[in-house]
């Protein structure tokens, strides 16, 4: 009955500790029923409207993504590594106890009383064996495996810092791509608003004059046709809106994969200086970006390393050619019947061992044979890499300077058709032009806008690709990098 009751007793406490170890993980976020992840800092306790700019994206990306968290993480890794290769510099020293109770089977009992009684002393059919020893181990030499694995370990830290760095440019143009698509969804929304609202004061005009009796009743159900058509594209607009947001949100790393209601995108940038294309040596521009990118950009430095890393194998395949050196040195003791181990119960020893592996079945010289292969494809996978690097830098200065071309079109194309929009709103008014006149010009407005806006978004999204194919748009987050790294190593 006592048993019945202690066992359930401790079902009750088990039970119990299960309980409390969930409800303290749910409430750090671990389980599905704790509580979802804290806002980043720059959103958190603002209840005003915030307009967020590409800087403020790109930032906020950075902090809150967590792929860069991942990429700290094997950096992390990587560093650890490091540390583990030079460990193998210095001697190894073990430490090892044991105790062992023998009793005797009685075929050896008897035979060990024989050989007591013969010799005058007495037999024991329970032994028991004590000790205790320390072991000093130290290679002296082992082919320089050591020197290149520590190389290997150092190269792979290296590439997975430039690893990151890269990993930041791909992301900092993700957020950029995702800005100017959501920004031209929320001017498509603006001018779809604005076109709203001047078919609605046309109804109400055309009304107006139908009341009165100087317009038809056709031209008021033209007048709400079109404000339909409007109000529509204005619907499909937000939605298209909202779900270019959707997108943005999950880059930029926030919980729920939403905007807070209090944030809204900053307007569209249309204030865009577009150089004169003659007086703009673009062969030079292209040299000078096509230089500095070879030179600074993650992934290229990224595969360096890796060839580096592929050459320190090489070294460490190696290593079977030459004889393995190795001191060893230790204390040991013993004793029967007690632990009480003194300093008469000890003895020393020292080693120095030479082994050198003369034939292996051929397996080292196909490691060997691996490594090189391994060295030599890297280095085409590098060659492959500059010429790619150079040709995506010839594309993008191509498709900005085609993009500058194509804002500075629009922009005049808007003027002059926003002026023959006035002309036939006042003809109009005037009775001397027909309602398929205004609302052709209208439409043509309309468009112009959209077109314009795409423009824009497309000058700065080309502006962007050429700045994350330079690795240019890592300058402006260089030291919030360096912070981060700082504070990932402490």
């Amino acid at each position: 009955m006592k048993q019945r009751v202690a066992g359930g007793r401790r079902l009750q406490l088990m039970l119990f500790l299960v309980v409390f170890c969930w409800s303290m993980a749910a409430q750090a976020g671990e389980l599905p029923g704790g509580k979802s992840a804290p806002l980043p800092a720059q959103i958190q306790g603002k209840e005003e409207s915030t307009a967020l700019d590409l800087e403020a994206a790109q930032h906020l990306a950075l902090e809150a993504n967590p792929s860069m968290a991942a990429a700290g993480a094997r950096l992390e890794q990587a560093r650890a590594r490091v540390r583990q290769a030079m460990a193998a510099w210095y001697p190894s020293l073990d430490l090892s106890a044991s105790g062992r109770m023998v009793r005797l089977s009685d075929n050896d009992y008897e035979a060990a009383r024989d050989m007591a009684m013969l010799y005058g002393g007495t037999a024991d059919r329970t032994v028991d064996d004590y000790s205790l020893g320390v072991q000093a181990t130290w290679v002296l030499f082992d082919g320089f495996y050591r020197k290149f694995n520590q190389q290997q370990a150092k190269f792979g830290e290296k590439s997975l810092e430039a690893a990151r760095r890269d990993a930041r440019r791909l992301l900092l143009a993700a957020v950029a791509e995702a800005f100017y698509n959501a920004q031209l969804q929320q001017t498509a929304v603006e001018i779809a608003a604005a076109d709203a609202r001047f078919y609605a004061q046309q109804l109400q005009d055309a009304q107006n004059r139908f009341e009165v009796g100087t317009g038809s009743r056709g031209d008021v159900l033209n007048m709400k046709v079109q404000l339909n058509s409007a109000r529509t594209a204005l619907l499909l607009g937000k939605r298209q809106y909202e779900a270019a947001l959707y997108g943005l949100a999950a880059l930029l790393g926030l919980p729920e994969g939403a905007l807070p209601p209090n944030m809204k995108l900053a307007p569209l940038d249309r204030e865009v200086i577009c150089p004169d294309p003659a007086a703009v040596d673009r062969q030079a521009e292209v040299s000078r970006l096509l230089a500095e990118a070879l030179e600074t950009r993650p992934d290229i430095q990224t595969l360096a390393m890796q060839i580096r890393q592929a050459e320190a194998a090489a070294g460490m395949a190696k290593a079977s050619d030459y004889p393995r050196l190795q001191l060893s040195g230790g204390v040991n003791g013993a004793r029967e019947g007690d632990m009480g181990l003194g300093v008469d119960d000890f003895g020393s020893s020292i080693m120095l061992s030479l082994g050198w592996n003369l034939y292996s079945g051929g397996g080292d010289r196909a490691r060997q044979v691996e490594a090189r292969l391994r060295l030599r494809e890297l280095r085409y996978q590098y060659a492959d890499l500059r010429n790619r690097v150079a040709s995506e830098i010839r594309q993008d200065m191509a498709l900005l300077q085609a993009a500058e071309e194509q804002v500075e079109l629009q922009r005049q194309t808007v003027e002059l058709v926003r002026e023959n929009r006035e002309l036939a709103e006042a003809e109009y008014q005037a009775g001397t032009a027909s309602i398929v006149r205004l609302n052709e010009a209208q439409r043509n407005l309309t468009t112009t806008h959209v077109r314009l806006a795409q423009a824009l978004v497309n000058y700065h999204l080309a502006r962007q690709r050429l700045l994350a194919a330079t690795g240019q748009n890592l300058a402006a987050f260089a030291r919030s990098a360096t912070t981060t790294d700082d504070a990932g190593s402490r």
